[in-house]
This record gives structure tokens, C-alpha cells and sequence, in this order.
């Protein structure tokens, strides 16, 4: 075979590579298999992103802390009038008998499922407890204290907890604070409860991580998280909002139990959702931390909430009652009237003062007054800073005692001949004297002054303007007139309607 001189050296290669691998064979021997390598994969696909904060170390070590809340209620026997027959049988001949039937059987028939199971099952004579409420609570201590809601609490008569790992103990109720919805129970049980604290809800800021742990639909413990979406909120719910509004899923069963912080620590406690749908739409309201432990401490003393109490019939402070008094904004509360009997009163609060604040701390609203007020002791001193006839001034008030109600009973009127009515055009109000005297009733408003936008309506009696006391249209005229030479553009009067009081910034009479 003629091998080119130039190819020489590529063919040898190629013959000793060949006669290395028969050689190769020949040592493997007849019959043997060659290993083969198998082939490398490509590595799957894997981002390296930041994670969102797990919650399931925090849910962890709280869980045992958070029960779910039964409550029963006892069915009181009921009169034999007819008033607890179904529909449409309350005209029943007067047949003892007859009555009981249809009253003990009033399920029968019924179409609405479990509902008419319910209502059947009410022909128990023996008046058992039946459920009426669930919800959700909270250990604080750990001989047995727990916390939730009083609307879940308050038309019980028995109480079972249900434990974290489904054991059921009985509870008894300690107190109730309605104005704060704050309920406390007491567990009796062997051993050692785990329990939660509350933690500073002023260092709560709003986009801060939250997580809600409760009992939704009676399905047992359930978690979700969420973030602080606002402070501060006013729902309306008692004199004392003050609500923490989260985003964490809150439904019915949730009421009662805790929002936690990252560090497992109560900054709220779950009392109310916006819903239009009755279904968790992301709104949910808390009540602070720093709220419910001043509350709970006094109901696990005492059983009840101590209040101080000013005495005081207060509304807000609008731009145009600010301009009228000469105040520089619209914060405080302005004094609509003082109770007699009150200490507020006793200490020279009148009508038309402006309180702007106590013991030093500002009042930006009625709301934060009555907090304010509310979270002293009964008997204590306290320093209130008036807004009184242009002026600054205090006043030192030894806080009363919350009543019950601040109803107060009103004087009887004595009828009399109406006396001749007189008119306030540029107000656009026709008014005449009152029978005692005193103010001026109004008796007939022009629809388009704005004296009717403000809300003044016939009836209403006019006892003062800018603090000083009406008995006819001259005095209203003097207190324009005094008004437009101080450069202010607004009068403050003050109504009475129905016993209580209340302040209205008209605008002077221009020309």
C-alpha cells in the first residue's frame, strides 16, 4: 500500500489506536461489556430571590395560648300568652293544651334545615343551656386568666374553652367592660396555662407584619397574616375608639382572639370588620394593646372599670367655631354644657370653655378628651386648660366617678301664652322670648339661610351668643356687632334641644 510521506505520521496514529483497542478486547475476554458513562443533566432551574418573613415560628409558640370561647345561654320559661307561638297562631283559643302543643312542636314542618332542628329542639321543658355565641380568646396569665371580646361573653350563662389541643375546660366570667367590648374568664384547670403578653402598641407602625390567630366559623385554630393598614380609627363603636385597622383575613369566630406582632406579642384584639358581604373583605379592627391590659387589669381586680368623670357635654371644634371664638385651629372639645352635680362644673367649667388640655397633653377631638379622662382613677387631681373669652387659662378638677348613665333629668316646663314673635333677618331666624325668660325659641327658620344648614330648626332655644346670655334680639345684635369690630366673621350661639346643649358658628351679618 503506497502511503503519501505527508499522511505518514496520521495513519500510524490510527493504526496504533486500533491495535490498542483489540489488545483491550482481548484482555476483557469473549463475551465481556464495556462500561459506558451515563450522561450529565443540566442543573434545574433555581432563583435566588428574597423570601417573605415565615410566620410558622411565631404561630408555633403562641397557638397554645389561643382558645376557642362557648358560650350557652339559658332559655327563661316563657309567659303563656301566645307571644312565643309560630306565626300566625297567636290567636289560639285560650286551651292550655292546645297552646303547649303547637308551641313544643313548632319546628314540625318547618323547611329551614338545621334551623328548624334548632327551633324544634326548644320544646325542652327543662330549659338547658343551648349555644348562642362562639368565638375566640386569649391566655394572660398562666393560672387561667383569659381575654375576649364582651359581645361574645355577654348573654351567656356557661362558658367552655377549648383548648389548643381540643381539651374543653370550664370557665367563669370574672367582668365585663361593654364601653371597651373587653370581657375576662377564668379557667379552673391543674397545671400551668400558656400565656401571651401584650405588647407597646405606640411603637405599632402602620405597614408593620401582623398575624391573627382565632377560631373563623368555628373551624378551630386558624392563622392568617396580614399589615397594620391604620391607627387611630373611630367605627362609631363607643366613646372610646381608638381601633388599630389590620388587613389579616378576620372573620365571624375571630372575635376575641389576639393580632400578633413578629415577636409574639398582642398589639390587638379582634372586635369588628367592615363587610358588606358579612365575609372578611381585608378591613378589620383591633382594639389597642395598651386599652385592653389597663382594662383587664381592673376587671381581674375588681371585676368592673373604674372611670374618672368630668361631668361635661362636649362637641367638636369646626373651623367656623374656631374663627368665632378667635382659637387659631379646630382642635379641642367645646363644652356644650357642664352638669350640675358634676366636678367640672364645680371647678368653674361652663358652657362655651374650649378644653385644649389635660394635665399637659393635648385634646385634638371630644373622642381624645373622653380617653383621656377615662384612663384616670376616680379622685384624681387633674389640670384642665380652658379656651376662655380669648384667653388661656386652668383649672384644677378632682376627677367623679363614671355613672352608669349620664342621663340626667330635665325641669318641668310650665306652659304659658306664646309671647309675640320677633325676627332676626340677617340670621334668617324668627324667634320670641322664652317662657322663663330665658334664650330665645325659634319659631321659624328661612330655608335657605344658614341658620337652616347649620341644622337650626323651630324649637330651638338660643341661650347665649359668643358667651353671652340672650333675652331678645338686642343682645344678638350687640354680639354681631361686638364680633365684626374684633375682625372675627362668625358668631358662636348656643342652642338648647331636648334638654342638651350644642354650639352653631353663624356668619355675621354683612353691611
Amino acid at each position: 500500500m503506497n502511503i503519501a510521506p505527508s499522511s505518514y505520521p496520521r495513519t500510524r496514529k490510527r493504526l496504533m489506536a486500533a491495535a490498542a483497542s483489540v489488545a483491550i478486547a482481548g484482555a476483557i475476554g469473549f463475551g465481556a461489556v464495556a462500561t459506558v458513562t451515563a450522561p450529565v443533566l443540566a442543573e434545574a432551574v433555581r432563583v435566588e430571590a428574597p423570601q417573605v418573613p415565615s410566620f410558622a415560628d411565631v404561630v408555633e409558640r403562641v397557638s397554645p395560648a389561643v382558645v376557642s370561647v362557648r358560650v350557652k345561654a339559658k332559655i327563661e320559661s316563657t309567659a303563656d300568652d301566645g307571644s312565643d307561638l309560630p306565626d300566625g297562631f297567636g290567636n289560639l283559643p285560650d286551651d292550655p293544651q292546645l297552646r303547649r302543643f303547637f308551641r313544643e312542636f313548632r319546628g314540625f314542618g318547618d323547611q329551614g334545615g338545621q334551623d328548624g332542628m334548632r327551633r324544634f329542639g326548644r320544646r325542652d321543658q327543662n330549659r338547658q343551656p343551648r349555644p348562642v355565641a362562639q368565638g375566640s380568646g386569649f391566655f394572660i396569665s398562666d393560672d387561667g386568666y383569659l381575654v375576649t371580646n364582651n359581645h361574645v361573653v355577654g348573654d351567656g350563662s356557661s362558658f367552655t374553652v377549648v383548648m389548643h389541643d381540643g381539651k374543653e375546660l370550664d370557665a367563669k366570667l370574672v367582668g365585663t367592660d361593654p364601653r371597651t367590648d373587653l370581657a375576662v374568664l377564668k379557667v379552673e384547670g391543674d397545671g400551668k396555662f400558656t400565656y401571651v403578653d401584650f405588647a407597646d402598641d405606640s411603637k405599632v407602625r402602620v405597614g408593620d407584619w401582623v398575624v391573627a390567630v382565632g377560631n373563623p366559623f368555628g373551624l378551630g385554630g386558624t392563622v392568617t397574616a396580614g399589615i397594620v393598614s391604620a391607627r387611630g380609627r373611630d367605627i362609631g363603636a363607643g366613646p372610646y375608639d381608638d381601633f388599630i385597622q389590620i388587613d389579616a383575613s378576620v372573620n365571624r369566630g375571630n372575635s376575641g382572639g389576639p393580632t400578633f406582632n413578629l415577636n409574639g406579642q398582642v398589639v390587638g384584639i379582634n372586635t369588628a370588620i367592615f363587610s358588606p358581604s358579612g365575609g372578611s373583605v381585608g378591613i378589620a379592627f383591633d382594639i389597642p394593646a395598651s386599652t385592653a391590659k389597663a382594662v383587664v387589669q381592673d376587671l381581674m381586680k375588681d371585676g368592673t372599670v373604674q372611670r374618672g368623670w368630668l361631668g361635661v357635654e362636649i362637641q367638636p371644634v369646626t373651623s367656623e367655631i374656631a374663627e368665632s371664638l378667635g382659637l387659631k385651629s379646630d382642635k379641642g372639645a367645646l363644652v356644650s354644657s357642664a352638669q350640675n352635680d358634676g366636678p367640672g362644673k364645680k371647678a368653674g367649667i361652663s358652657a362655651g370653655d374650649v378644653i385644649t388640655q389635660v394635665d399637659g397633653k393635648d385634646v385634638a377631638s371630644p373622642k381624645e378628651l373622653a380617653r383621656l379622662i377615662g384612663a384616670y382613677q376616680p379622685g384624681k387631681p387633674v389640670e384642665v386648660t380652658l379656651w376662655r373669652d380669648g384667653k388661656s387659662e386652668t383649672v384644677k378638677v378632682d376627677l367623679g366617678t363614671l355613672p352608669s348613665s349620664d342621663k340626667q333629668a330635665s325641669a318641668d316646663q310650665q306652659p304659658s301664652a306664646p309671647p309675640k314673635a320677633d325676627t332676626l333677618a340677617d340670621l334668617g331666624l324668627t324667634v320670641t322670648r322664652s317662657d322663663d325668660g330665658k334664650g330665645l325659641v325659634v319659631t321659624d327658620v328661612d330655608p335657605d339661610s344658614d341658620a337652616a344648614d347649620r341644622g337650626i330648626q323651630p324649637g330651638d332655644v338660643i341661650t347665649s351668643v359668643n358667651s353671652t346670655e340672650v333675652n331678645g334680639t338686642d343682645d344678638v345684635a350687640k354680639a354681631m356687632a361686638d364680633a365684626v369690630k374684633s375682625g372675627r366673621k362668625a358668631v358662636l350661639m348656643q342652642i338648647t334641644r331636648d334638654d342638651s346643649n350644642r354650639f352653631v358658628a353663624l356668619p355675621v351679618a354683612k353691611g
